[in-house]
């Protein structure tokens, strides 16, 4: 069994990836949702930074993310526990000791003060930005004008659970348009369509939750939001 397939059984017996009726934060009706909140156990943060430390140096060895990056950040809140058990297990399993940081939603007006938290940015800094999932692009969009508030950073790439594979705010995908508008590539450990060949009538802990109404669902919303 691939990682991949491993990582996408492994978020169905968390139940972060499940199935049903669902809005996403752009506004559109899913039949499946990701929601990396539901992880709440040690072991279950472990394994999740071990699969995005092997995505981020899979790519690394092939030469898509530079290895001289300085900094995880995972925007608040979601994105928090994914920075710093990425950045651990990047340093336990492959000894990479990368910084991580992640912001406040509320600026604090007292001790230290400020939005952000970890690592202090510096100028020229390379980051890589940990989120859950892609939809229509929405947090990183947020998540730009924070970084480059607190110094002249190069956000060099994107790690995400899932790619949805979906549309932006226009007719391409979301990944494209992130890509086209700022130069910042994205990296998903699996896609949705990964999601659908692996799980279609596979069991996982003795249930099916991808059968034939499922995946006909998944399809028609592909066919309506997604880019092939």
């Amino acid at each position: 069994m691939s990682y991949k397939e491993q990582f996408i059984k492994f978020m169905v017996s968390a139940g972060v990836l499940t199935f049903g009726d669902f809005v996403t934060k752009s506004g559109r009706k899913t039949p499946y949702f990701v929601n990396t909140g539901n992880y709440h156990t040690g072991r279950q943060a472990a394994l999740l930074g071990e699969y995005y430390a092997r995505c981020i140096v899979e790519h690394m060895e092939a030469g898509d993310i530079p290895k001289d990056v300085r900094v995880l950040f995972g925007p608040a809140y979601k994105g928090i526990p994914l920075c710093v058990t990425t950045a651990a297990r990047l340093y336990s399993d492959y000894n990479m000791d990368i910084a991580y940081c992640f912001n406040r939603k509320e600026k604090k007006d007292h001790g230290e003060g400020g939005q952000m938290v970890g690592a202090k940015l510096r100028d020229g800094d390379k980051i890589i930005v940990t989120e859950d999932v892609i939809t229509a692009g929405t947090a990183i969009r947020e998540t730009l004008p924070l970084l480059m508030a607190q110094a002249d950073v190069e956000v060099c790439s994107l790690i995400v659970s899932v790619d949805r594979m979906e549309r932006g705010q226009g007719e391409k995908t979301a990944i494209q348009e992130i890509e086209e508008e700022f130069g910042i590539r994205t990296y998903p450990i699996v896609t949705v369509r990964e999601v659908i060949d692996t799980l279609y009538n596979v069991p996982v802990d003795g249930k099916i939750v991808i059968d034939d109404e499922i995946r006909e669902r998944m399809e028609n919303y592909m066919q309506e939001y997604c880019v092939f």
